[in-house]
């Protein structure tokens, strides 16, 4: 006999926006709920339409986001930091009226948002507590939750994670934490370089990030000591011009000539890490081989993406999550041929750093 209010967001808006307005979803949300959905224009201002609610409607609430109080953060330009931490101090006051007010118009809260768990918003974070004995989780965080933690907990061995992607700087506390966990690590994509200025080869233009070097060799080192295995890119497929129709030549990964910079990761490399991934009980996947937004130098993502659901048929436990990894599960088709594709960007990397994201905590506490 409940009722249910909606509140989300869309985009990053600077405040109202008429391209952003939840508006635009209704009809989306009507037909997958099978009634009606009342629209509040304006979240600050929905006690009549919230309180008047009958068993069985659904309420949907205008963008969070066109309010700075959402996100906690002031908008608009500033003189000096003494104007600006006024602003910071001012929104903080107001942001603790506009949670409250979101908290009044309901009962208990579910929060099935995993894609921002990773942020202290009013909506995710703060309004759990208003909700000390009434605050869950959604069937969807829930989901994301028991995957990640099938990967992190107690995994089924061996347990192989396939990182790509092009900075080691974004995924430091990825490569840091699980390096510890897996038993094989596939390193692709740009990333693969900076590993390999690390052991001394030669990459020739490849993009590598130079005050990275000595973190790769930290993690290269740790993982000898503990007795896991990094299987850096073997053979690259390189050009001389940053473009999808260039001319092609494969190098070993350490012997890019001058002019040259990887672009995918060669055929023969994948067979090698097709025996890796096909002997492992446990998969994680983040993160692109080659510069998977040229259709000819995608090739390799592709085809890791055929691998994890060929060893997922075979048995093995798989996770995939990052942006150019589920596309190429989704453009192949195989986002039913793994056991789960996360929703989470920013938020699947940090819980895989180990950091307990706000989202979560909230609803735990």
């Amino acid at each position: 006999g409940g009722a249910l209010i909606i509140m989300s967001h869309l985009g990053r808006p600077k405040g109202v926006s008429e391209k952003y307005s939840l508006r635009h979803l209704i009809p989306c949300i009507e037909k997958y709920l099978g009634v009606p959905v009342l629209f509040a224009d304006d979240c600050q201002k929905a006690d009549s339409e919230a309180s008047g609610l009958k068993p069985g409607q659904v309420l949907l609430l205008e963008n969070l986001r066109f309010y700075a109080e959402e996100e906690g953060k002031p908008r608009g330009e500033f003189a000096n930091d003494e104007e600006k931490n006024a602003a910071k101090a001012a929104l903080k006051e107001s942001q603790k009226k506009f949670t409250a007010k979101l908290a009044s118009y309901a009962d208990c809260y579910i929060n099935d948002a995993f894609g921002t768990a990773h942020r202290a918003h009013a909506s995710t974070a703060l309004i759990a507590s208003y909700f000390p004995h009434d605050k869950m989780f959604g069937y969807l965080m829930e989901g994301e939750i028991k995957a990640l933690n099938r990967v992190l907990g107690s995994p089924e061995r061996p347990l192989t994670v396939i990182l790509g992607g092009s900075k080691v700087s974004s995924k430091i506390g990825i490569l840091e934490h699980l390096v510890d966990i897996a038993d094989n690590m596939i390193i692709g994509g740009a990333m693969t370089f900076t590993f390999q200025k690390a052991i001394g080869g030669r990459i020739g233009t490849s993009l590598y990030e130079e005050d990275f070097v000595d973190t790769a060799k930290r993690i290269l080192d740790k993982a000898k000591a503990k007795g896991s295995k990094i299987y850096l890119t073997t053979d690259v497929v390189a050009t001389q011009k940053f473009d999808n129709d260039a001319p092609a030549r494969i190098f070993p990964a350490g012997e890019i000539e001058d002019g040259w910079a990887g672009m995918d990761v060669a055929p023969a490399c994948i067979e090698k890490w097709r025996e890796v991934i096909l002997s492992s009980k446990t998969l994680l996947w983040n993160g692109p081989m080659g510069v998977f937004e040229f259709p000819n130098f995608a090739k390799g993502t592709e085809a890791i993406a055929g691998i994890v659901a060929e060893a997922t048929g075979k048995g093995a436990y798989s996770l995939v999550g990052g942006g150019d990894s589920v596309a190429a599960i989704n453009k192949l088709g195989f986002a039913d041929k793994v056991s789960y594709v996360s929703t989470g960007g920013g938020a699947m990397l940090e819980y895989l750093e180990g950091i307990e994201l706000p989202g979560i905590k909230a609803i735990r506490d």
